[in-house]
């Protein structure tokens, strides 16, 4: 029996629905959040536990087996980027190299508990990968729903964990909306809806908090397609901030592709709604999201801890990601775009030299080997 703390809730009505009725949306259609949680102190760590799990307390339901395959405390290294001081957290230190395995991991042990046997994915890679290993892991069937353009690499990625994967043609909304149609006969385990997958990436904001010696950093700046890692600090550092564990929310910088920005063109435009933008392919194929669906979430949680979103372009992205190399950090042309945000920020003095500054590099560069390669031959 799943006993809870909270309750799911639709932010745009109010409505509440109980965590042990299997769910994924609310009746009105809208994605699922979790009630504000009172968060946890350095006491309620499990010091025991070198994975995300030592911060299982701030969770809003126990997890009786969790499925771990020792995601999280994942480590930062500090490098000096035009003067300023700067730690990278290396999000790829994980078991299918991104950050997404930690949303993974905490959804799919959730669901694992209600007793769901099969799970249903869309992914243009990092998700898809993720959700396939812990489903693995947790003896649970996984479908996996791609744009036939997603890198091969992650779809062999996905199979090789046993997942069916199908491939949908035309562009990453595609497969949404396939995957939303197929729900009706599996469980839509999406880490763009599900919000246990935002209890997973949350463990970043509380990783970050104890490394710094149970303090906040001043400002993060996050690759940003669906949103999840901007939703999961904004989530983890309130509830650090209810719990009188920091004294201020850190700044957030939510970093897009210009080819693909839809939400900094609403942060642009000064709405919570969408607005009309041109999209053409990026070599950041993970953060390409078209139409993000906690959109207004995510615009939520960058203003209320006064920061911004912002875009880059493809030469920006592409030079940032040889910059990391320089610096030892292979990432996949994703995770660029947070570093090609964080120069700009730099340049603008938004961000400035002796404030404590977090980069979140979310997928290893061997993710992208081929488009390496090409521009290293090229």
């Amino acid at each position: 029996m799943t006993v809870s703390r909270a309750k799911f809730i639709d932010p745009t009505t109010g409505q509440t629905f109980d965590m042990a009725q299997p769910r994924w949306r609310a009746e009105s259609g809208s994605p699922l959040m979790i009630e504000s949680l009172p968060g946890i102190s350095r006491d309620d760590i499990d010091r025991s536990s070198r994975t995300l799990w030592r911060y299982a307390a701030a969770l809003p339901v126990e997890i009786a087996k969790p499925v771990s395959l020792g995601e999280g405390c994942t480590p930062m290294v500090e490098r000096t980027v035009g003067g300023c001081d700067t730690l990278f957290k290396l999000e790829w230190f994980s078991p299918t190299c991104s950050f997404k395995d930690k949303g993974a991991a905490v959804m799919v042990s959730f669901l694992r508990q209600l007793g769901i046997p099969a799970i249903l994915e869309d992914s243009s890679g990092n998700g898809g990968a993720a959700i396939a290993a812990y489903g693995a892991a947790a003896g649970m069937k996984v479908r996996v729903l791609a744009p036939e353009s997603a890198s091969p690499a992650k779809i062999a990625q996905m199979r090789v964990f046993g997942a069916e994967v199908q491939l949908v043609p035309g562009p990453r909304d595609a497969s949404e909306r396939e995957a939303l149609r197929q729900a009706e006969e599996i469980f839509y385990a999406s880490h763009n809806w599900h919000p246990f997958f935002l209890q997973g990436t949350k463990m970043t904001a509380y990783e970050i908090w104890e490394d710094l010696g149970f303090r906040a950093p001043d400002n993060i700046i996050i690759t940003t397609g669906a949103g999840s890692n901007v939703l999961g600090c904004d989530i983890g550092f309130s509830e650090l901030l209810a719990a009188g564990q920091i004294d201020r929310l850190p700044r957030l910088f939510g970093a897009q592709p210009a080819h693909c920005a839809p939400i900094a063109a609403s942060y642009g435009a000064n709405s919570f709604d969408p607005v009309d933008i041109v999209v053409a392919p990026t070599i950041a194929e993970g953060a390409s999201i078209r139409f993000p669906v906690r959109l207004r979430q995510v615009l939520e949680a960058v203003r209320r801890s006064d920061g911004r979103m912002l875009a880059v372009s493809e030469d920006e992205i592409s030079t940032a990601l040889f910059e990391l190399a320089g610096m030892g950090l292979f990432v996949e042309p994703t995770s660029a775009v947070a570093h090609a945000a964080f120069r700009s920020l730099l340049a603008s003095g938004e961000i400035r030299p002796g404030e404590i500054t977090v980069v979140l590099l979310s997928g290893s560069g061997v993710k992208s080997t081929a488009f390496v390669q090409s521009m290293t031959a090229a």
